[in-house]
């Protein structure tokens, strides 16, 4: 049986961290990758060990959160330290310890193993965990998926009929290179107009429109861009069952909504109901009222459809620049 060791704060996991263990576990028997964090990590450490053990489940993914020295500057008995945390995680002979930085052979022989240093200069997957965290979407490529999940941005389009919901969010995922969730609401209306609605075809609906997303998301890129979602089905709830409040939200809301105003012409397709400025009036109304009970963050988008076109990419284009780390 031969043994290999891996450990880092992996914070976040890259595809470069990724390289190294598949490497390894094509070189040893058994990998055990040690997942370490401290209290003040700007990405929780729980939160990376799930990505690891998710990510390598061929491995042996263990977790170790106690405050101890980062460097050996920290304290004179830094090496010996790191030894025992080692050792206590794996008490078997280690054979191998893999990794890409300089240390590595310093702790392979104090751990009595063999040191094998994985493309240090970055070659393969040119990224560092630091890049990442300073600009997540700049860096995307290098992101596995399920720690681009903890990253991704979720866009929404909401409001009355003809105000261009549909047509602006194709535009806008072809625009930022991602894709475009459909609503599911109106295919769903073209067989329920006939035959009445009740309230649990909307729980239907935003039930069915949060499962398109979540099917769509990992095809995506930075940010997801969703035609309506369960807030706009809650406003349609009150207006076609003539409710005289709006039903609470208990859907995950997403990062951004952008409220296309009624002032455009209204186009009668033959499936539409608000066929007056007054009840289009009343639907964007209650569109701002549920936005602002969620607490939801949302823009307000107006004017011709160059305007719409501009708002919109600007707000994305703000929501995607990185403003700290995320925890």
């Amino acid at each position: 049986m031969k043994r290999g060791f891996y450990l880092g704060k992996y914070m976040p996991p890259h595809r470069g961290h990724l390289f190294v263990c598949e490497t390894a576990m094509q070189l040893v028997d058994e990998l055990t990758v040690l997942v370490c964090a401290l209290p003040d990590d700007p990405i929780a450490g729980p939160l990376r060990f799930a990505w690891m053990k998710e990510m390598l489940p061929r491995a042996r993914v263990l977790y170790h959160d106690a405050v101890v020295p980062q460097t050996p500057a920290e304290h004179p008995d830094f090496w010996r330290i790191w030894t025992d945390i080692c050792k206590t995680a794996h008490p078997e002979p280690i054979d191998e310890v893999f990794g890409s930085e300089p240390y590595i052979a310093k702790l392979a022989t104090v751990l009595d193993a063999r040191p094998n240093i994985i493309d240090p200069e970055r070659i393969a997957f040119p990224t560092s965990a630091t890049a990442i965290r300073s600009d997540p979407y700049g860096n995307w490529p290098m992101i596995p998926a399920p720690v681009q999940r903890h990253y991704q941005k979720r866009v929404v389009l909401m409001g009355a009929e003809s105000t261009g919901k549909t047509t602006l969010a194709q535009a806008l995922a072809k625009t930022f290179a991602t894709r475009c969730v459909p609503e599911y609401g109106r295919n769903y209306d073209a067989v329920q107009r006939h035959i009445g609605w009740q309230s649990d075809d909307f729980d239907r609906i935003a039930t069915t429109h949060r499962a398109t997303s979540l099917a769509t998301a990992p095809h995506a890129g930075p940010v997801l861009i969703e035609d309506t979602d369960p807030l706009q089905t809650r406003v349609w709830q009150k207006h076609l069952l003539d409710l005289t409040e709006l039903t609470p939200n208990t859907a995950q809301t997403a990062d951004l909504y952008l409220l296309l105003a009624p002032d455009t012409p209204w186009i009668n397709d033959g499936t539409r109901y608000q066929e007056t400025t007054a009840k289009r009036m009343g639907f964007h109304t209650d569109c701002l009222s549920i936005l602002r009970q969620s607490g939801v963050g949302f823009c307000e988008i107006s004017g011709d459809w160059q305007s719409r076109q501009t708002a919109a990419k600007a707000a994305i284009t703000d929501l995607l620049t990185f403003k700290g780390p995320q925890t």
